[in-house]
């Protein structure tokens, strides 16, 4: 009760949570549940060049961008190459929370970032002892995970085909 009403007086924690209303991974979530979310998050602040995580790390948590951008860095023959500059309100790493299989790429702050950190662990705890939240926040990782996997793996035409066939 102490650090809800702590948190309460922290008018920096009204921007968090602004910031954590618009990610598309908290969508469908009141104001109440994001603040509890952020009770229970860790913040940390990262130096411009800082090493979020690298390349082949274990993937121990996911991350949301309040303040700052961040740049994902996949490693090639001829050098690095950025996948993607992301910013404020972006997240990244979502896979660690279903599995902590070796990171595909790099994260590197481009500048002088705040990211709000869940860990594996804090979210299988979510999932065992919350519902309204983990049940959200579950339907809304499978959203992104399945527009991930139809943006990098198109259907091609002939599998659609069969399958609208079947659907009619």
């Amino acid at each position: 009760m102490r650090r809800l009403f702590k948190w309460a007086l922290d008018t920096e924690k009204e921007h968090n949570l602004h910031v954590l209303k618009e990610v598309h991974l908290f969508k469908g979530l009141s104001r109440k549940l994001l603040r509890k979310l952020l009770i229970d998050l860790v913040e940390k602040e990262y130096e411009a060049g800082e090493t979020v995580f690298a390349e082949g790390d274990a993937g121990k948590a996911l991350y949301v961008i309040l303040d700052g951008s961040v740049k994902i860095v996949k490693k090639t023959n001829s050098g690095e190459k950025v996948l993607a500059t992301l910013g404020q309100g972006s997240y990244f790493g979502e896979l660690a929370l279903i599995n902590q299989s070796p990171r595909f790429a790099s994260a590197i702050t481009e500048e002088k970032a705040n990211l709000l950190i869940m860990y594996k662990s804090y979210f299988d705890n979510l999932i065992k002892g919350n519902s309204a939240i983990s049940s959200r926040v579950l339907l809304n990782l499978v959203s992104s995970l399945s527009n991930y996997v139809g943006k990098n793996h198109p259907v091609d035409e002939e599998a659609e085909e069969v399958v609208s066939q079947t659907d009619g």
